[in-house]
């Protein structure tokens, strides 16, 4: 079904693994799709209520192929603004849209757009002395793919403007400080399952809405983000769930929760 990557469901989560480990995982425009296509399909899926993004071998994801004529076509000059509009923008969304969550199991460096790539997942997972690199400005560039706007809200305008200039490379132990990281694992693959069968266990429509609220609430002013819970709460309270969930508290028995 796909050429660059390789999916599987396992205990109701698709795990999305990148497979072009000879180029350590940098994507050109069929591979971006294919991760895209893979996404947006799990939306459909009702058995799938988790994502898991990974790569195979020492790379998550070296960030753009160079050697794409859409970056780099000999003896022109090309347009990288819409490789990002209509690449790479679109793949940073669909992972940062998708009402399932994604959760990356960062096995080795992330660098440049890969980087971009690995900080929109909603959860990170990766070993320790894993590597992450800016590098746009080693080929001239600038970081894109929301780069900017998650580095300087996490790391602060002056740590954001050295790291992204320097191309000096920040470890996951670094970057767990900065809450960018979520957890340091040996094997980052099965703490991101891990963590994925735990949040198929709980309903999937307070998944969803949790994450839309917390996305608004770094996006939004207090108060919209006060609309946006009532809004959800009131979408929540009248689902099948919430009130198997209730049920589930009282009777002091696990829940079977069905998104509905």
């Amino acid at each position: 079904m796909f050429e660059f990557i390789e999916t599987n469901i396992t205990n109701n989560t698709l795990v999305i693994t990148i497979n072009r480990e000879k180029v350590y995982n940098a994507l050109n425009t069929k591979s971006k799709m294919e991760i895209i296509k893979a996404i947006k399909s799990a939306a459909k899926d009702d058995t799938v209520r988790s994502i898991v993004l990974t790569a195979k071998g020492k790379a998550f994801c070296s960030g753009q192929d160079l050697n794409d004529r859409t970056v780099n076509d000999p003896g022109k000059r090309v347009d990288i603004g819409k490789t990002i509009e209509e690449e790479w923008n679109p793949l940073v969304l669909a992972i940062r849209n998708s009402e399932k969550l994604v959760i990356g199991a960062i096995n080795g460096v992330a660098a440049g757009a890969g980087l971009s790539v690995a900080l929109a997942c909603d959860i990170k997972v990766a070993a320790a002395g894993t590597r992450f690199i800016c590098g746009f400005t080693q080929i001239g560039l600038a970081p894109d793919a929301g780069l900017s706007s998650t580095l300087v809200k996490s790391l602060g305008y002056s740590k954001a403007l050295e790291f992204s200039l320097m191309g000096k490379p920040l470890l996951a132990e670094e970057l767990e400080k900065f809450n960018l990281i979520n957890h340091i694992n040996p094997s980052p693959l099965e703490k991101a399952m891990e963590i994925a069968n735990s949040i198929n266990a709980l309903a999937p429509l307070a998944v969803k809405m949790v994450k839309k609220n917390l996305k608004a609430a770094i996006d939004q002013d207090f108060d919209k983000v006060l609309e946006q819970e009532k809004y959800s709460q009131r979408f929540l309270g009248f689902s099948d769930d919430y009130q198997e969930g209730v049920r589930a508290f009282l009777e002091k028995r696990q829940p079977q929760f069905k998104g509905q």
